[in-house]
């Protein structure tokens, strides 16, 4: 039976009012829901990628960094804490010595229940970082001839960021390593290649059972260990200045290259040049020998370098500081 006329007004006109009531509450509780979602967004973590982050991710005239996830994982892996420095970290080591019966003293001090014996650049590094090179400043430290990544992670665990350069396969899978248990991998790009004065590749003479040793020179990989077995192995080669941002703040470089000191100093030229007090500490190995083995020598580099400003230089066993000043 059909609704009389009246009955039907009363609920279109109750419907109304409800309605009416809604977009009332709704435009009360707007403001608040505005300022709760600002709330959210102001506390929500910062997903874009700051240009220092974005830069470790781009392709650098043809090299990109080195993806420790994607690469085979090193084995057997023998790695420890550092004993005697402000800032612990860990590093694994790459040559083992002659196993079972002669192995690395540091195999040896694990299973004596020691740590990894401190290494001279680690403490070096803390030092320089703990003091005037990186008060006030989180900036970026770059290691060329990263090796294991001593200096690296000596950086790293204290807050710096780190890109670091390393041609050999072996030391960068030692690199991952580290990576990996010092929790670091916000904070360390590495490279699998070689820091020089062009953009290419070059062939890398591998020292087995010492790549500390590995250089570009044959001569200078030859110099300690001539009894050693050498592989030749081609490596990417990429300037400093191809990788480094001009907005980065880049507070040391420690470059360890057995021999290739010049080229890579060359390459880090519009870096070098920066003005006193944006330009970094810088520490490199100054051997004779080794440097003349590539065709340079420390009076050329010692030039160089007083071309771009770093007029104070000081030896510190068989490196060199310098400083503008």
């Amino acid at each position: 039976m059909p609704a009389p006329p009246a009955a039907s007004w009363r609920r279109h006109a109750a419907a109304a009012a409800a309605s009416s009531s809604t977009r009332k509450t709704l435009l009360l509780l707007l403001p608040v829901l505005l300022l709760l979602l600002f709330f959210v967004l102001s506390r929500a973590p910062d997903l874009t990628l700051s240009p220092a982050a974005a830069s470790s991710r781009r392709l650098y005239a043809g090299v990109r960094p080195f993806d420790c996830y994607a690469s085979q994982q090193a084995s057997p892996v023998f790695a420890s804490l550092v004993e005697g420095v402000p800032h612990p970290f860990f590093y694994s080591l790459a040559d083992m010595g002659a196993l079972p019966d002669h192995p690395h003293k540091n195999i040896a001090r694990i299973l004596k229940g020691k740590r990894f014996r401190k290494p001279d650049i680690s403490e070096t590094i803390q030092q320089l970082l703990g003091g005037k090179v990186g008060i006030g400043s989180r900036g970026v430290v770059v290691d060329v001839g990263a090796n294991v990544g001593m200096a690296s992670f000596a950086a790293a665990v204290m807050g710096f960021r780190v890109v670091a350069f390393e041609p050999v396969l072996e030391n960068l899978q030692r690199i991952c390593d580290g990576v990996y248990l010092n929790r670091v991998q916000d904070q360390v790009v590495v490279y699998h290649a070689a820091a020089s004065d062009r953009v290419g590749n070059i062939t890398m003479h591998k020292v087995i059972g010492r790549l500390d040793n590995s250089a570009i020179s044959a001569t200078g990989a030859k110099l300690a260990f001539k009894a050693n077995e050498e592989i030749a192995v081609e490596v990417a080669t990429i300037p400093l200045d191809e990788v480094i941002l001009d907005a980065e703040r880049v507070v040391l470089i420690k470059i360890d290259v057995q021999g290739w000191e010049y080229h890579v100093l060359r390459g880090a030229s519009k870096l070098l040049s920066r003005r006193k007090g944006d330009a970094p500490y810088l520490i490199y190995e100054e051997d004779e020998r080794l440097l003349q083995a590539s065709n340079s020598s420390a009076r050329e580099i010692r030039a160089f370098l007083s071309s771009v400003g770093y007029n104070h230089c000081t030896r510190h066993g068989t490196d060199a500081h310098c400083t503008k000043n």
